[in-house]
């Protein structure tokens, strides 16, 4: 019997995936736990919607992300920090402040998890920072850390 998932099952499947069941685990644990439908036409047409709904929807999100991608590559953002005499910082310049001064400056929202920064800026300088915006898109932002 063919089935539609809508949860994730161990060693069965995915949500959202069709499969082949036993009819007796299908009719004896899945459907009574509300885990899969069977996919008969009705349910079939819904899945094939929503699949195209979501393949649409993720297009637009990577649309998205790579206008933004564009936007950060004409950026070149300026962080000023209290600094010691050789170039050393006190504390350091994070993701999180990277994502501060893009949200206040630019209007452009960043997740800091999504800032790729192996540890944090130390030193005075400029480098290139990493964002990964959608998989298989990213954007590289200019970051100059100065002394104030």
């Amino acid at each position: 019997m063919k089935v539609i998932l809508k949860a994730d099952i161990k060693g069965v499947g995915k949500k959202d995936q069709v499969i082949e069941a036993s009819d007796g685990y299908a009719r004896n644990f899945l459907f009574p736990k509300n885990l899969a439908v069977e996919a008969n036409n009705e349910n079939m047409n819904k899945w094939k919607a929503k699949q195209q709904s979501m393949q649409y929807q993720k297009q637009q999100e990577k649309e998205e992300a790579m206008h933004v991608a564009e936007k950060l590559s004409k950026i070149s953002l300026r962080i000023k920090v209290k600094a010691g005499e050789n170039g050393k910082i006190f504390g350091g310049v994070s993701s999180k402040e990277i994502a501060e001064v893009l949200e206040k400056q630019y209007q452009i929202h960043v997740d800091k998890k999504k800032i790729d920064l192996k540890e944090t800026i130390k030193t005075l300088g400029e480098r290139t920072v990493e964002i990964r915006l959608f998989e298989g898109v990213i954007g590289r932002v200019k970051v100059d850390v100065l002394a104030e």
